[in-house]
């Protein structure tokens, strides 16, 4: 529970909202605005409805703002020594923010090198020009001193002069760059408005109490409505704003983003450009604006600059190009397909896939024909069975949830009724929501996939299958861990002169329950934890899973509900579990993907960049010879695919939308092939997906255990219907 004395936070909180690196304020800033409003914020709040506070806290970030920049502006115009042997500490999120004014030069002066620097390494190849005239590449002294361009240089001294009169150019483009960026700044702050101000101090201490509540003003609160009927939603993505970066949270299934497979969630946008026009920085920009300038016209393009999540160097950039369109919930449907899998034996025995993007009811859509995710799952299954697959994986990686009711209906075509969630309140009052359909439209072996975007409704259902003992659950270390349920409320609900009124008003939302399984466990912060836990790199994304966030609400248990089954036995699950992990130990995909997760592992660690321009090219070649060696290696391995046949319920989907392939040479850093959800065509499975593999190779060996003479004896074959029945 939030006391009145947590209110303290909520200062130097929105201090941090406003400057999320903790470069414009100073550490004296701190203590004053503590001395002056901390003391004071809960009853200003409580009783007098008073948030003065924040627009002092602001005007002071306003000043120091325009300060800093102009002295930027001033310091641009030096001379950078980029060959020295400072550091910088890229992310100063949980960094203090400096002690006085030259404490924060010192930091500044090294921020521009990293600036600098940042924009030289990811600068299109300088060998194009506007005009497409070819020049000579840019040479570092270490390239000719090891004899990789002998060709073009002909003595050491005019190599020498080539390199200084490059790296000069080069550098002062980056310098023209950074000011760009600075001046772009200056003017999104200068744009900011008191309503602005007020939501963001009034979301601060919202989240006080968990991460999910917040306020929204008139005008955000608007937005968000045009968002949730996803009609105008350009790309098909939710942003949000964190430490002054635009950040993707989610992918609306379907959407351009998502059928693109080019932007992924907590990638950030640095840039946005329309065609033809000059990126124009987004960094510091209020959400409403930049979400103006992703939006467009139906079938108009709009180039994102983007610095991805998965990328082990803060500094590196890539280029995407989407095609804006209204999202087609036809898109968002359930899909599956048969893969011909080897047995023990050596021969292919059909196992099929069922993918759910998120669980969904179309009812209220003007698309034709309604269809819910529960109902397309059945005919999906009833395929299948006409198949006559051995097993079924559900897929529910990526899937952020939905409509509770569809999570229930659809646990339910596995189960023979039963409690699938319980629900508890504010005031304690716990609902049990159950299936009350007695059939099974499958009970043959199951696994369920997961990872750490799997959210909510997802998390539901894979936690309910999981207390039946009616299916394995493969995947990362555990799912996001959302167990709560927010709620909007109108602020003209409260305010009496408004509750009639044309005025628009803002909204709170507000964390009103939280979710439970069938035994009793929540589902908020530690999620579903798999019973095969597979390596993977989501597990070491900073800020990805729900324990990550601040002010996140804790686990508890409730008592469990009564139901007809019980988690997997150790007989199942023991040789199963064993058999993964000797594969995840011998199987070269697995030795690929840790290579990977090692080599991010070990970026990330690096806390701290060199502002040596020669040291930080020597990093970033190392690390693109990597990726382009993992990249020759995942082709190989991509040879062991398992072929399958798609199964589809709705008309064939509109084609995927590819990146426009570059050259290596003009997207520094970025292989544009280096993708691991690449597809060929219009197929909607990825090439090389690991964990899909062995979900799959899970399943072969409960169907291979089921022949076990203590299951045939039983007649209970593991991960079915009748085993999580009998328990």
């Amino acid at each position: 529970a939030v006391k009145s004395s947590d209110y303290a936070e909520v200062i130097p909180n929105f201090m941090a909202d406003l400057d999320g690196q903790r470069l414009f304020f100073l550490g004296t800033d701190k203590t004053a605005f503590g001395s002056r409003f901390g003391k004071n914020v809960y009853w200003n709040i409580s009783a007098l409805g008073n948030i003065d506070a924040s627009y002092d806290i602001f005007s002071v970030y306003e000043t120091r703002t325009q300060a800093r920049i102009n002295w930027i502006f001033d310091e641009l115009k030096k001379d950078f020594d980029l060959t020295g042997t400072d550091t910088y500490r890229f992310d100063r999120t949980k960094a203090e923010w400096p002690a006085d004014a030259a404490a924060a030069d010192d930091l500044w002066r090294k921020r521009l090198k990293n600036d600098v620097i940042s924009e030289i390494l990811n600068a299109k190849n300088p060998a194009a020009t506007a005009d497409g005239v070819k020049t000579k590449p840019v040479i570092t002294s270490e390239e000719i001193q090891n004899g990789k361009t002998a060709a073009e240089v002909k003595s050491p001294k005019n190599a020498a002069a080539i390199v200084a009169s490059a790296d000069q150019k080069s550098i002062e483009e980056a310098e023209t760059a950074v000011r760009k960026r600075y001046e772009r700044m200056l003017k999104n702050v200068g744009e900011i408005e008191n309503s602005d101000v007020s939501e963001m101090f009034l979301s601060t201490i919202a989240r006080l109490y968990d991460p999910h509540s917040s306020y929204f003003s008139a005008e955000s609160y608007e937005d968000f409505g045009i968002q949730m009927k996803l009609r105008l939603v350009g790309i098909g993505a939710m942003l949000s704003v964190e430490d002054d970066y635009c950040v993707v949270k989610e992918l609306v299934p379907g959407g351009p983003a998502d059928l693109s497979k080019q932007l992924h969630p907590n990638d950030k946008i640095i840039a946005v450009a329309q065609p033809g026009a000059e990126p124009v920085d987004v960094i510091g920009m209020k959400l409403r604006k930049i979400v103006e300038m992703i939006r467009g016209n139906q079938d108009t393009q709009v180039h994102l600059i983007l610095q991805p999540a998965d990328a082990p160097d803060p500094t590196t950039r890539k280029e995407i190009v989407l095609t804006r369109d209204v999202v087609k919930i036809q898109s968002n449907r359930a899909h599956g397909a048969i893969f011909e899998v080897p047995d023990a034996d050596g021969k292919t025995v059909p196992y099929g896939v069922l993918t759910l993007p998120g669980f969904y009811n179309s009812n209220d859509s003007d698309e034709g024909e309604a269809y819910t995710a529960s109902k397309d799952v059945a005919a999906l299954l009833a395929r299948f069975q006409q198949a006559n697959v051995k097993g079924v994986v559900l897929d529910l990686r990526h899937n952020g949830g939905g409509l509770l009711s569809e999570a229930i209906d659809l646990a339910g075509l596995f189960i023979n009724k039963g409690p699938v969630v319980q629900v508890k309140d504010y005031q304690n009052h716990i609902t049990i929501d159950s299936d009350e359909n007695s059939g099974i439209a499958y009970s043959g072996p199951l696994a369920v996939l997961v990872d750490r975007f799997s959210a909510s409704a997802s998390e539901i259902v894979a936690g309910a299958l999981q207390n039946y003992g009616r299916a394995i659950v493969i995947g990362d270390s555990s799912t996001h861990g959302k167990g709560t349920v927010q709620e909007l409320r109108e602020m003209r609900e409260f305010i009496q002169q408004f509750a009639r009124s044309p005025v628009k008003t803002g909204a709170a939302k507000l964390t009103i329950q939280k979710f439970y399984l069938p035994n009793g466990s929540s589902t908020q912060l530690k999620g579903v934890v798999p019973d095969i836990v597979l390596p993977s790199i989501d597990d070491y994304i900073p800020q990805l899973g729900e324990a990550k966030l601040d002010h996140a609400l804790a686990w508890d248990e409730i008592p469990s509900s009564v139901f007809d089954g019980k988690p997997l036995d150790a007989k199942v699950l023991t040789p199963l579990r064993e058999a993964s992990h000797q594969r995840q130990a011998s199987l070269e995909e697995f030795s690929y993907l840790k290579k990977n997760i090692d080599w991010f592992k070990t970026r990330q660690e690096q806390n701290l960049v060199s502002l040596n321009l020669d040291v930080r090219r020597k990093q970033k070649d190392e690390d693109d010879a990597f990726r382009k060696e993992m990249k020759t290696e995942r082709d190989r391995l991509n040879k062991n695919d398992y072929a399958y046949e798609e199964v589809r319920l709705g008309p064939p989907p509109p084609p995927k939308i590819k990146a426009t392939k570059k050259a290596d040479d003009q997207n520094p850093g970025v292989d544009p092939d280096d993708d691991e959800l690449s597809t060929d065509e219009n197929e909607d499975y990825v090439k090389g997906d690991i964990d899909l593999r062995e979900a799959l190779r899970v399943l072969t060996d409960a169907v291979s255990l089921a022949k076990n003479p203590d299951f045939l004896a039983s007649g209970t074959a593991p991960l079915t219907a009748q085993a999580s029945k009998k328990g």
